[in-house]
């Protein structure tokens, strides 16, 4: 299979999209504090995240792939730290 040009926007798509969850994941995992963040929201958000990365994997496409297992991890990272922390209150 080769490259095609449009691949390009894909990949940059994939890029951006799942760098944008970084900072939310670094956030939560140095504060613990998961105040903010929805359980149902990232529940659903990271049932999705799954979808797409199987749904890219039988399409093979590797941007769908290389993004949505990122996301994933980065997802299931701020979805655990919720339910861990998410009971939690301060006086």
């Amino acid at each position: 299979m080769a490259f095609h040009p449009t691949d390009l926007i894909g990949y940059g798509a994939a890029f951006l999209t799942t760098v944008s969850f970084v900072p939310q994941a670094w956030l939560t995992l140095r504060s613990r504090n998961v105040s903010g963040i929805s359980l149902g929201m990232y529940t659903l958000f990271t049932a999705g995240v799954a979808l797409w990365l199987i749904y890219g994997a039988i399409q093979r496409s590797w941007p769908l792939v290389g993004a949505n297992a990122v996301t994933l991890l980065l997802a299931l990272t701020v979805l655990v730290m919720r339910l861990r922390y998410g009971a939690r209150r301060t006086a």
